[in-house]
């Protein structure tokens, strides 16, 4: 099918600032929102009923964060603003220990539930005190996202801070947080420009160079031995395509940053093709949530399930894609993901998406939320691709 790019990247803009403004903002702001505590509730009911007061940290600082990125790249909603003040305000106020590491979830009113060995509360307060640093015009916040940015590091580099994961003789390295601070520091470096910001990027993106990029299965593996090693077990064999599929558009939007570096885009683009070859569900549609990269069968019992923040990241990458080559292939990659996802997650009936399909598209489970599906890859999708298809329609 052959694209008129001008008028279908107008259609969709125009579709994104629709659907954040008048279906997924409104929902969260009148069902997520605790007036009373202040934070915000995610374990919502179809019909946004609150199914459960328990607070996720991580959400804290994402739905904090989402708000100010609106903001600042949507319209100056004024609530929007008070609302991300508020959020934060319980972050510091309940969220961080004596330790200064972060709980994973606590009641509505912020009493300590449960703290896990993992630094991403850290991530998501840093870039919602970074984004919102920026919205209101208050370098304090800056510094304090700096602050949280510096402890995540401390945690992560002091030996027995954080719990492991396996026994000490088991040497793994994860994708996870070698990816998600490139986009950490990335969100602070728009509100205060440090020179450690850009070099933590270039660690990262030299780690997945070096140890997880493995061109033998054409893959980016989510975990290897200490020096990129591969190792035959279920586990390490995993593929994970969404991802994979936001790590390269975290390292295009740094190429961009860098007046397109090829090297840097060579790399995502790789990231992204090969990704999208495992992911994409050629009967289903759709991308996938686990492969192995021996076509194995994959261990994870969700493996062949549609989440809703795949089908985002590939959204966004797709529109990053374009944007960086001209390359029509990702215009129709971008079509063929928005067509699938927008005929599956939006709920028929009521506001907000679902976020558990079955490999055919049908329905899982339709709650909008829950402890880790709330408020973030769904706006983020929407507010990040208004300003890509923006800004290349700016270029056409």
């Amino acid at each position: 099918m052959n694209l008129d790019p001008e008028t279908y990247l107008q259609q969709w803009a125009d579709r994104y600032k629709a659907d954040l403004t008048q279906n997924i903002m409104p929902f969260w702001m009148k069902h997520g929102v605790d007036s009373v505590n202040g934070g915000v509730y995610t374990c919502l009911n179809r019909d946004g009923s609150l199914m459960d007061t328990t607070k996720s940290v991580w959400f804290q600082g994402r739905f904090a964060y989402i708000c100010a990125y609106a903001y600042n790249h949507i319209e100056q909603n004024a609530e929007w603003l008070e609302v991300a003040k508020s959020t934060i305000d319980f972050i510091e106020a309940h969220c961080f220990d004596k330790d200064r590491h972060m709980f994973f979830s606590v009641t509505a009113e912020g009493t300590p539930l449960r703290k896990r060995r993992y630094v991403f509360s850290e991530t998501f307060a840093a870039i919602a005190m970074a984004e919102y640093a920026i919205a209101s015009g208050n370098a304090h916040y800056a510094q304090r996202a700096l602050e949280v940015f510096d402890d995540t590091l401390r945690f992560l580099s002091t030996p027995g801070f954080l719990l492991p994961k396996f026994e000490s003789h088991v040497q793994l390295q994860g994708h996870s947080i070698v990816m998600i601070l490139i986009n950490v520091c990335s969100c602070l470096r728009r509100a205060i420009n440090e020179e450690r910001l850009t070099r933590q990027i270039d660690e990262s993106i030299d780690k997945l160079q070096r140890y997880f990029i493995h061109p033998e299965f054409k893959a980016l593996l989510e975990t290897v031995g200490p020096n990129g090693e591969f190792i035959d077990t279920n586990m390490t064999r995993t593929i994970n395509p969404g991802h994979c599929i936001e790590t390269s558009w975290f390292i295009m939007e740094e190429a961009r940053h860098r007046q397109w570096d090829k090297t840097l885009t060579d790399m995502a683009l790789t990231i992204f093709d090969w990704s999208w070859d495992w992911g994409w569900d050629k009967e289903f549609g759709g991308i996938i949530n686990f492969r192995d990269c021996k076509n194995l069968p994959p261990q994870d019992y969700a493996q062949d399930m549609k989440f809703w923040w795949p089908q985002c990241e590939t959204i966004i990458a797709s529109l990053y894609a374009y944007l960086a080559t001209g390359d029509e292939k990702y215009l129709q990659r971008h079509r063929q993901i928005s067509e699938w996802t927008y005929a599956h997650f939006p709920d028929p009936d009521y506001p907000e998406w679902y976020g558990y399909l079955h490999r055919d598209g049908t329905v899982a489970q339709p709650a909008k939320g829950n402890l880790y599906k709330g408020p973030f890859h769904i706006p983020r999708m929407m507010v990040k691709s208004f300003t890509l298809c923006q800004e290349i329609l700016q270029k056409l």
